[in-house]
Order: structure tokens, then sequence, then C-alpha cells
């Protein structure tokens, strides 16, 4: 076989592998409110330091029990960040409740964005 279609073989399965990839990262939002959910804050809701946060979470969306938590302004520059922790058996595909709090300094009111990272390492969950 010669090398040049050995290399058209080889990027298909490259670009295949990073579609499935990319599909399982992008879920719609009503998949994602099957994974997570958020009691608090609330959308729009005026925040301050220490930030409380709760919710459920799928225990696939935890890795030993935690996963991380941003919060970032409009920009995308990180005002805090931190950990959310499980507050019961995680091992589990049910739901979990899971707390997190973030401390931060800001002199100014501005928007900004909560990000609940998954922390499961498998894409198979």
């Amino acid at each position: 076989m010669n090398k040049k279609i050995l290399w058209s073989i080889l990027t298909v399965i490259v670009l295949v592998c990073v579609g499935i990839f990319a599909v399982r990262l992008l879920k719609p939002a009503e998949e994602l409110d099957s994974m997570i959910r958020v009691q608090s804050p609330t959308s729009g809701q005026s925040v301050q330091s220490p930030l409380m946060i709760t919710g459920q979470a799928r225990g696939t969306w935890f890795f030993e029990a935690s996963f991380p938590v941003r919060l970032v302004d409009k920009a995308g520059v990180e005002i805090a960040a931190g950990i959310a922790t499980a507050q019961s058996d995680w091992m589990t595909e049910d739901f979990v409740p899971f707390t997190a709090s973030l401390i931060f300094a800001s002199d100014k009111e501005q928007e900004a964005e909560l990000i609940l990272i998954k922390d499961n390492p498998s894409i198979l969950v």
C-alpha cells in the first residue's frame, strides 16, 4: 500500500474520532439539565463573596467526589476558581447533591458566568 493511501486512511480515522469526541462535548442544554442542576445561585442573581453554590449532578459528573468550578467575567477572565464536592455517595449514575464556595475580590458590579466543569475522565459517560 503506498504512503498516500495510508495517510488518507489515517486522516479519515482521526477526523471520525475527533467528530465523535466533539459531539460528546457539545451537548444540547436539555441534555445538560439531565446531568447537572444548579439550585443556587440562580441565573441573573446578584452575588457577593463568598459565593455559595449548591445543586445536584449525576455521579458521572464527578471524579473522586469533586469537580472544578470557575467564575469568569464577560471576557472570559477568571474571577475565582474552586472545587465542588459531593455531599453523598457519588459512585452512582443518580443525582448527587454538591456544594462549592468561591471567594473573590471585586470592587465593581459586573456580569459574570459560573462554569461547572465535568471532571469524569471517561468520555463514555
